[in-house]
């Protein structure tokens, strides 16, 4: 799949996909998009000590990266469990330019892109990652999760990811009260995770987007 390096609004990069005309992230800033959705209504909101984190759609490992280093300010334990179903290669990894931007040590966000796929990685000591090479159609995991990132390529490009079956299955793997956030406002996604026994909400964006989606585990 050919993809090409872009430059969003606020500086950081993200990656595009001719193929199927679509943006890893928000044009107007990638950077802020990850910690508007995933961080403050995501990651933040979730008030445990030890935190289990499924992502659907690991792509350049940005909100990956954002969460390790939340966890070096509070100091909480996190299982990230990572979903991808096409992995970067390292000259596409290498040119992001999220490490200089956030203030880390590159080879941090290089052992995030480099550890191995399907068994856990201690990154840090409170930072554990699974990456698992599949996507949401396929997802399937023993795990109990406190927190899903669903940030899989969006619904009028990657339909399938956004069924109703695909949000039961993941809503299985959900503890009573535990959240979903995701960019996508669409009115067919939020009726899909209403039927997936969800309580939806909405939440203002970040720039260039109006509303996003917070869906609650029954």
């Amino acid at each position: 799949m050919m993809r090409q390096l872009i430059l969003t609004e606020d500086g950081s990069h993200t990656i595009f996909v001719p193929a199927l005309g679509e943006h890893y992230h928000s044009v107007h800033g990638a950077l802020q998009e990850s910690r508007h959705i995933f961080i403050q209504n995501g990651y933040q909101q979730v008030p445990f000590n030890a935190i289990s984190i499924l992502e659907i759609g690991f792509g350049t490992g940005l909100n990956a990266l954002l969460t390790l280093l939340a966890t070096e300010t509070d100091k909480k334990l996190v299982q990230y469990e990572a979903w991808e179903a096409f992995p970067l290669s390292e000259e596409e990894i290498l040119p992001l330019n999220y490490p200089a931007l956030a203030g880390c040590d590159p080879a941090l966000f290089s052992t995030l892109h480099r550890s191995a796929w399907e068994i856990e990685n201690w990154i840090t000591p409170c930072f554990n990652l699974k990456k698992v090479c599949g996507n949401g159609v396929q997802f399937q995991s023993n795990q109990q999760f406190d927190l899903v990132y669903f940030d899989a390529f969006g619904p009028d490009y990657q339909p399938e990811l956004w069924e109703t079956v695909v949000f039961t299955r993941i809503g299985n793997c959900l503890k009573k009260g535990s959240r979903l956030v995701t960019y996508s406002a669409k009115g067919q996604v939020r009726r899909n995770l209403r039927s997936a026994g969800f309580i939806v909400e909405k939440a203002p964006g970040p720039p260039g987007k109006r509303e996003i989606t917070i869906a609650i585990k029954q």
